[in-house]
């Protein structure tokens, strides 16, 4: 298991970042504002990977897909697939739990735009190897196409070892498996790029590889 921390609470290491959220702390002081911690159990057999925080959702509640569009489909689909304890998320203190699940995101912190660069995702990336390395899922859940490369590097693969689709799985060796989604976000759901039925076909992929 690696030395590292899975996270850090103060981290400021990527400057743009540490900026931007400066200012939202500015403009929204009821905002959480900071870098945003994972959510759910400390060992659980899948992790979901999604990109970073958005600016009204997870970085005003301080919690992963949290208040905002992009973790409506998420949340009800992990409850259908008994991973959640409720349909819904709206708020840190809402009662929500995960049942064998954990959700983090490639880049803690809320990126401009909703784009990290990729130095930004890199330098992130350290704190998702330590996640990956305590946690010990057997399936990983990448959310876009920034989240399949974020843990692709953080296993020690370069990203062309394994090339992003809707819907595939890629073999990590040590029985581990990584799934590939697009981002539940709001373009990609209200476009129908990613539909309710795509996500349940694949959550109940998922679940099957973990019964």
């Amino acid at each position: 298991m690696s030395d590292a921390p899975v996270f850090d609470p103060d981290c400021t290491r990527c400057p743009r970042l540490a900026g931007h959220l400066a200012g939202v702390r500015r403009d929204h002081p009821d905002y959480h504002a900071a870098p945003v911690p994972p959510f759910g159990p400390t060992q659980a057999r899948l992790l979901i990977v999604g990109l970073a925080p958005g600016m009204h959702g997870a970085n005003a509640t301080g919690r992963p897909f949290t208040g905002d569009h992009a973790g409506v489909l998420l949340y009800r689909t992990l409850y259908d697939f008994g991973f959640a304890s409720q349909p819904e998320a709206f708020a840190r203190d809402d009662g929500l739990t995960l049942h064998d699940c954990r959700v983090t995101n490639a880049v803690k912190c809320l990126p401009p735009q909703n784009k990290p660069t990729p130095a930004e995702v890199r330098t992130c990336n350290g704190f998702l190897a330590a996640e990956i390395a305590a946690v010990s899922p057997r399936v990983i859940l990448a959310l876009g196409r920034v989240a399949h490369e974020a843990v692709i590097r953080a296993i020690g693969r370069k990203p062309s070892a394994c090339r992003f689709a809707h819907g595939a799985q890629h073999d990590l060796g040590q029985g581990r498996v990584l799934f590939d989604s697009y981002h539940c976000s709001r373009y990609n759901t209200q476009t129908r790029r990613l539909t309710p039925a795509m996500f349940e076909e694949l959550f109940g992929e998922i679940r099957a590889r973990l019964s």
